[in-house]
C-alpha cells in the first residue's frame, strides 16, 4: 500500500519530492515484509492429526467404547474406554487413521459443553 501511495505521489509531486516519496514507499514495503516474515516465523502452525490432539468435541452417538464425536464441525468415529454419553464433552487423546481416541475431561475442566 505504501508503494502505491509512493507511485501516486511520484506522479503528482515535483521531481525531487516525487522520487523521495517513491523510495520511501518502497522502503516501507520492504520493511513491512521483513517484519511480518520474522514475526510469523515464531508462530508454529499445528495442522493434521497432531493439531487435533487436545481439542474438545461433543459426543453425538454414545461411546461405549465406540461412537461418534463432532469436532470442528466434522463428525468422527471415536473410541472412549471410559464411555461417554450424548451431549458430553470429550478431549482427543490420539488419532488412529480416521478414528479419534477420546476421554472425558478431567473433573474441574468443565465436563458439559455450553
Amino acid at each position: 500500500m505504501a508503494l502505491v501511495v509512493g507511485l501516486v505521489l511520484f506522479a503528482v509531486l515535483d521531481p525531487p519530492l516525487g522520487a523521495i516519496a517513491l523510495v520511501a514507499g518502497a522502503l516501507l514495503e520492504v520493511g513491512e515484509a521483513v517484519f511480518w516474515n520474522r514475526y510469523l516465523r515464531r508462530i508454529r502452525v499445528r495442522t493434521g492429526s497432531e493439531g487435533m490432539v487436545g481439542e474438545r468435541g461433543e459426543v453425538i452417538e454414545d461411546c461405549g467404547p465406540r461412537g461418534r464425536v463432532k469436532l470442528r464441525g466434522e463428525i468422527w468415529d471415536a473410541e472412549c474406554e471410559a464411555g461417554a454419553g450424548v451431549g458430553e464433552t470429550v478431549r482427543v487423546v490420539a488419532v488412529r487413521g480416521l478414528t479419534l481416541e477420546v476421554e472425558p475431561p478431567v473433573p474441574g475442566e468443565g465436563g458439559q459443553r455450553r
